[in-house]
């Protein structure tokens, strides 16, 4: 089988109703819109969310909290990834980017302690837990706070 044979199931597609093509369609004059009123005007309708002049939901709903705009956000990374690296080296942003184990680097890296180490590295980040500090120097390695 080939990609240009490939068919939707029978009744998956369905075609679009056309609407305001004359009497006989059964969908002419007032194209299913039905007679006056709001709906039936061009560009007529109500924003989303609203509810016909009640209060709408997002208003009545009480607030709750803030948001620290001072908060940090930082990409994370376990130590058993770290183990797909050559032993010796040393890991940089760059490595873990190119190595698909950060997307966005945020406010800065952190290497969390969940897992194993079996690699001697020298890591380069912008924080540590204490726990993956431990890990990386009982096997021998550096922890670098950039």
């Amino acid at each position: 089988m080939k990609l240009g044979e490939l068919k939707a199931p029978a009744g998956a597609n369905k075609r679009a109703k056309r609407v305001g093509r004359g009497p006989g369609s059964g969908h002419g004059k007032t194209s299913t819109r039905g007679h006056k009123g709001q709906k039936a005007r061009s560009g007529g309708g109500v924003r989303p969310g609203f509810e016909g002049g009640q209060m709408p939901l997002q208003r009545r709903l009480p607030k709750r909290g803030f948001t620290n705009i001072f908060k940090k956000e930082y990409a994370i990374v376990n130590i058993k990834d770290l183990n797909g690296f050559d032993d010796g080296s040393e890991v940089t942003i760059e490595m873990l980017q190119n190595a698909g184990l950060v997307d966005k680097v945020k406010d800065g890296i952190k290497i969390l302690g969940t897992g194993e180490l079996e690699k001697q590295l020298t890591v380069k980040a912008h924080k540590f837990s204490k726990q993956a500090e431990e890990k990386i120097a009982a096997r021998g390695g550096k922890a670098e706070v950039i």
